[in-house]
């Protein structure tokens, strides 16, 4: 059967997941991420799961909401397979660095699915990718050698990740829960310092005019790779 991404953009996405097909999803979820990864493929398995099992699928339009809880490979997994995306308001970041994500429909009704595997029994599993990811990622050294034999030792240790058994690999809980209120849309005003158009909560009084955050001084929220902080915009 044709898919029409113009009717449908994420047609392949669902056949995808309506034929079980991991190997397909996590192949295509790797256009998003840039590489293969053992996390990415734990976000695969548990978003697929959080899916089939809440029987949803989202049009980016909120009517199903995805709440990660750690800003890693895992996150883009999910966002690859349930559609929820910040961009599109239905992905919720709780920063509490777990390997989780509920999936909901805006009743509260939701699945939550929590990833059992740890660095240690992926070590054990992949010593070798392990030892590489401790060498390149951990301690920042290594070659370009080591690189590219990395990437290759973590694309197969992403889909053997395909191959553990759910009960092994995810612990599964339905839940009920409280969803936040549709996304307002917000009207945009210009900056009387950068003249850049800004977000109408965003803007801050300075000397009776209009300014953003970084040019009003003020402090204001960055997500980096080490979470959540606070940036102060006079440095």
């Amino acid at each position: 059967m044709d898919i029409d991404i113009m009717e449908d953009p994420r047609g392949g996405i669902k056949k995808a997941i309506a034929d079980g097909d991991l190997q397909k999803l996590l192949t295509m979820s790797g256009t998003l991420h840039g590489h293969y990864c053992p996390g990415l493929a734990y976000g695969v398995r548990a978003a697929f799961r959080a899916v089939t099992d809440l029987g949803v699928h989202s049009t980016g339009m909120e009517e199903v909401v995805a709440i990660v809880e750690s800003n890693n490979c895992f996150a883009d997994g999910v966002q690859f397979v349930t559609g929820c995306s910040f961009a599109n308001n239905a992905l919720i970041f709780r920063d509490v660095g777990k390997t989780a994500v509920t999936l909901a429909r805006r009743t509260g009704d939701g699945v939550r699915v929590v990833v059992n595997m740890d660095r240690e029994s992926l070590a054990r599993r992949e010593p070798e990718a392990m030892a590489l990811f401790q060498k390149l990622v951990v301690n920042r050294e290594g070659d370009e050698e080591d690189r590219n034999r990395l990437m290759r030792l973590w694309r197969r240790a992403s889909f053997n990740t395909l191959e553990v058994p759910d009960d092994e690999l995810l612990k599964v809980q339905k839940i009920t829960i409280e969803l936040p209120a549709y996304a307002k849309i917000y009207g945009s005003v210009t900056c009387a310092v950068c003249g850049e158009s800004v977000m109408e909560p965003r803007i801050r009084m300075k000397n009776g005019q209009p300014v953003c955050l970084p040019c009003s001084g003020q402090e204001y929220y960055e997500l980096t790779g080490n979470g959540i902080c606070v940036v102060n915009a006079e440095g």
